[in-house]
């Protein structure tokens, strides 16, 4: 009879195995930085891994009309998905109300977010001045930037979002808690 551990035991062995096969037989091949690239898509808090470009508030009303408005409303008060704009001094209360504005802690988790998966129908047709442009108007419509704001890779990260201190370190004591975005353990 098989037990969790056999099957354990039988994993290891034959990750073991192929991976001794593959180095003696030269199995595989090494992937080049020209192949990883384009799935290198991380955006961090502090602002790396954006691309250039530049996007304003009010080149960012004609996209998000166009691409995102049939979905989250015209002002994005939401529709079929969820709500963009609204919901301050909500979070404490009994129906706290998530929103880009309300709830978000940086601006570049906006530009990641809406980079990778938006609009729903067709993930990453939006090229970075696009991503840029309608991160800028939902910005202003959540009251964050005024309406002559154009945001490039420089003037993301220093967008100050409302809920930037709602969010807190894990108070386990075995995880580090230190932001890392280089070199990373």
């Amino acid at each position: 009879m098989c037990t969790p551990k056999h099957v354990v035991i039988a994993l290891a062995l034959l990750g073991f195995s192929i991976g001794a096969l593959a180095q003696t037989y030269q199995f595989g091949r090494k992937v080049t930085e020209a192949q990883v690239s384009p799935w290198s898509i991380d955006v961090f808090p502090n602002g790396a891994g954006l691309p250039a470009g530049r996007g304003s508030v009010a080149e960012g009303k004609a996209v998000y009309d166009t691409r995102c408005a049939a979905c989250h409303g015209a002002k994005g008060e939401g529709g079929p998905a969820d709500r963009l704009v609204g919901g301050a001094g909500t979070l404490k209360s009994g129906k706290p109300v998530k929103t880009l504005g309300s709830y978000w802690p940086y601006a570049s988790t906006a530009y990641d977010y809406i980079y990778r998966a938006m609009p729903y129908d067709r993930p990453k047709s939006l090229t970075p001045n696009e991503v840029y442009a309608v991160v800028a108007y939902l910005l202003h419509l959540n009251n964050i930037v005024d309406a002559s704001t154009t945001l490039d890779a420089a003037s993301l990260p220093k967008v100050k979002m409302p809920n930037s201190a709602g969010f807190t370190a894990d108070p386990r004591p075995d995880v580090a808690n230190v932001p890392c975005t280089r070199d990373c353990k």
